[in-house]
């Protein structure tokens, strides 16, 4: 028998040792990683009591892509937008009473597709006018005339409508002329129609110093395209109107 010089005591210890030190590293609980992705806003973990160290990771929320259409060109075609998205832009700009101004969305969609006419463009083309139904200019809310027709200066107010469906017809029907020689699907409300040199502006860009004196007023009306596509089709949030309104026009 060989004896280990050893100390049999020193040697327990370390036996011991090792031994707990397996039971531990056995029974430890594995570091916990937690993966939170796309939160839908700024938000707070709280993990009570956590046995171990852990770590979270919160990852930025992934922003969808938007396709926003672009501000069409021409006066002639068929808008995008539907009249219920056409009335909650106009009530950024108004407080009247949704149920109305859904209506009177919806005519602007009816009378354009009549005559072919892009009814958002139309649609834009009023706000400007009206100061998105606001008003304050020559033309007053009574004369149902959204387009400024004939609307020319001080004591010369413009054309007077029956009631608005009269008067969104009365502007489309204008719209058609700059835009088509094609003749009008509807029985003519518009005694200024033939005023125009027919088919002589079928771009947007025409009707500055033509409808309008204003040669920026092209501009005006796309700027409010893009806040109504925008508002439409993205995540971009609408400020209040700020566009300055037409008080003279040539038409």
């Amino acid at each position: 028998m060989i004896k280990s010089n050893f100390p049999l005591f020193i040697l327990k210890i370390i036996i011991k040792t090792v031994f707990l030190v397996i039971i531990m590293i056995s029974c430890a609980p594995e570091p916990m990683t937690v993966t939170i992705t796309d939160p839908p806003e700024p938000m707070t973990v709280t993990i009570t009591e956590p046995t171990e160290p852990m770590t979270v990771t919160i990852t930025e929320p992934v922003t969808e892509s938007f396709d926003i259409p672009p501000v069409p060109v021409y006066i002639l075609g068929q808008g995008i937008v539907p009249a219920e998205k056409l009335a909650d832009f106009l009530l950024l700009s108004n407080v009247l009473d949704k149920e109305l101004a859904l209506e009177f969305a919806q005519m602007y969609v009816e009378e354009a597709a009549i005559e072919n006419i892009n009814h958002d463009v139309a649609f834009a083309q009023m706000c400007l006018e009206t100061g998105f139904l606001n008003f304050g200019g020559l033309v007053v809310p009574e004369q149902n005339n959204f387009g400024g027709l004939g609307a020319t200066g001080p004591g010369h107010p413009g054309l007077w409508f029956p009631d608005a469906r009269t008067g969104v017809r009365a502007q489309i029907q204008h719209l058609k002329a700059y835009a088509t020689v094609e003749p009008l699907n509807q029985e003519l409300v518009n005694p200024r129609y033939f005023l125009v040199r027919l088919g002589s502006s079928p771009r947007i860009s025409g009707l500055a110093g033509t409808w309008a004196a204003d040669p920026l007023y092209a501009g005006k009306i796309n700027s409010i395209l893009e806040r109504l596509y925008e508002f439409s089709f993205g995540r971009v949030s609408i400020s209040e109107n700020t566009e300055p309104k037409i008080t003279e026009s040539e038409i």
